[in-house]
């Protein structure tokens, strides 16, 4: 019984050991110099960064958020104009309010998708 129970605490030992030896891992290689261009090939110039480019607070959208009876009221506005206005009501589905290019009137959309659905025909396979 004596020996039995000994080689029931080593086993789960000697266990954890081989596994944590099989899952070690040697380092990576160091990495490798590439090999020398030959004497009638130069390398190519360092490409520049881009340039920054200035951005300009009229044209960037300024949005506004409203919490009205129950319902979340978000207006977007660019260069001053409102280019749209999304209304989520507490029960039901938002919509959105596009100003028509007259008056102060509005048209109302399900999403702000243009509508517009090019064709997509398949004229050839192989």
């Amino acid at each position: 019984m004596i020996r039995l129970h000994a080689l029931s605490r080593i086993a789960p030992a000697a266990l954890a050991f081989a596994v944590s030896l099989a899952l070690a891992q040697a380092a990576p290689p160091p990495p490798r110099e590439p090999p020398p261009l030959p004497p009638d090939l130069e390398p190519l110039p360092q490409i520049p960064p881009p340039p920054e480019i200035a951005a300009d607070p009229d044209l960037e959208p300024q949005v506004t958020i409203s919490r009205r009876e129950g319902e979340v009221v978000e207006e977007a506005r660019v260069g001053g104009k409102i280019a749209w206005i999304k209304v989520t009501p507490r029960h039901g589905k938002a919509y959105y309010l596009v100003p028509d290019g007259g008056a102060n009137t509005y048209i109302r959309r399900d999403s702000l998708d243009s509508g517009l659905k090019v064709p997509m025909w398949v004229i050839f396979t192989f």
